[in-house]
């Protein structure tokens, strides 16, 4: 018998849609306070945070998806991601609505990423996990932004 792959997910809030991302790329979650603002930094890029010393870029995922910006909500978080880019570890964070929970999927669990019926670009999308009757967006956190989008941000917060 074939075993499948078990990974855990972090599932959030964007509007009303649920979105989830492999825990292997979360550093911690932080209820969002402000960000400071950088002068050039894409209008999707909210600004910084001082996380114990680094600074950290905050990446709007509304905006990036173009639904608009994220206001501040008694639920509001920042999901501290740590990814490898070109041989680097960059610590981006992602602005969300509401952080859920953890869920455990399969691999064959989740589906292909549908090419109409979403509100988010098919690149960032790995593919659609269900839980219970709900549909989670699972998202691909290297297609999120380019490397190029990470080399400038890094270089206009002085990082």
């Amino acid at each position: 018998m074939e075993e499948t792959k078990l990974n855990q997910y972090l599932t959030f809030r964007i509007t009303d849609e649920l979105y989830a991302i492999n825990v292997s790329y979360i550093k911690e979650v932080l209820e969002f306070q402000s960000v400071s603002r950088v002068p050039r930094m894409p209008d999707f890029m909210r600004g910084v945070i001082n996380l114990r010393g680094t600074v950290v870029p905050v990446l709007d995922l509304k905006m990036k998806f173009g639904l608009g910006v994220t206001e501040k909500g008694i639920d509001t978080s920042v999901i501290v991601t740590e990814i490898s880019m070109d041989n680097e570890i960059v610590v981006i964070g992602l602005l969300a609505d509401a952080v859920y929970e953890v869920l455990e999927l399969e691999e064959d669990e989740i589906e292909a990423p549908p090419y109409i019926g979403t509100h988010v670009n098919t690149e960032f999308i790995q593919g659609m996990g269900k839980k219970d009757d709900s549909f989670i967006i699972v998202l691909d956190i290297h297609k999120i932004l380019t490397f190029q989008e990470i080399q400038a941000t890094l270089s206009e917060t002085g990082n």
